[in-house]
Parts: C-alpha cells; structure tokens; sequence
C-alpha cells in the first residue's frame, strides 16, 4: 500500500482509458482532466464513515475529483485501492497491530450502485454480515447483495 511517487497524477481523460466509462458516467468528458491517486488519498474518506452510513466508490471518486479541482477520479484504481485497504485492515487485526489502519470501517465502502464486494475480506457474505450488524437491510439481487435504500444511508464526503 505504499504511495507511488508522482501521485497524485493528472492525466487527460481519453476512450481508451480502462475506467472510461465509469469516469464518464460521473460526468467527466473526453479531453476532461482526472485525478489517479494513492491509497492514501483513499484512506481517510473510508475512515471517516459513521456507523449506520455508507459510501460508495462513485463518491469516493466525486470528493476525490473536487478536491482536486478535476472533473473526475480512475474509479478503476481507487477501486483496487478499497479492497487493499479492507484486507490491510484484516491482516493487521489478525496480526494484533494496533495502528489507525485497523480503525476503517472497511465494510461501509460498497460498489457504485450499493452493491457489495466480493473482494473484500469474507467475500461480500461477510461484508453482508458485519452490515446488517449496524442495522442495514440487504437484498438479494441473484448472486449479487445491494444495500436496501442506499440513498438514506449516504455518507457525505464532501
């Protein structure tokens, strides 16, 4: 999870890009500039969520842009940047290190749309249980969960 030098980066948003659509459905336009950032751009906004909240990688990627005055944020790497971070967390639970890293709430952080994370530590039945332990309604959408009426339970970032 460490920092890679010259991040945060800014780049020129183009169609090939992987995370273009994504990127695109946030608003952002080709010839857009957008933000790639460090896991420690991505920290603090996870660790700031309340129990009985959520947040999703789209508005993880939102308060990334606007702090940094672009249009928008590579959903793609700030994505694998969650799931880093949720099984860093678990790792230094089991490993008994007492550090802030230990303190995220890694299980608020959902997908865009609210959905669940299969790539997170337990798989998304985990991330399901430890949800519904602070009061949150799941629904089953075939093999997939999403978060009952995510609207109500939005963290703003911003």
């Amino acid at each position: 999870m460490q920092d890679k030098p010259g991040y945060p980066k800014l780049l020129v948003l183009e169609e090939r890009f992987p995370c273009y659509n994504a990127v695109h459905k946030m608003g952002a336009c080709v010839g857009d500039e957008i933000i790639l950032v460090n896991s420690s751009d991505v920290i603090p906004l996870m660790g700031k969520v309340t129990e009985g909240k959520v947040i999703t990688l789209r508005d993880i990627c939102r308060a990334l842009a606007e702090m940094h005055g672009v249009q928008g944020c590579c959903t793609l790497t700030t994505g694998i940047f969650t799931m880093t971070i949720a099984n860093a967390v678990e790792e230094a639970k089991a490993q008994g290190k007492d550090s802030t890293l230990s303190e995220i709430p890694w299980w608020r952080t959902l997908k865009s749309d609210g959905f669940l994370n299969n790539k997170y530590p337990g798989g998304q039945e985990n991330q399901k249980r430890l949800l519904e332990s602070e009061g949150h309604k799941i629904n089953t959408r075939g093999k997939r969960f999403q978060l009952a009426d995510l609207e109500q339970h939005l963290f703003q970032a911003r």
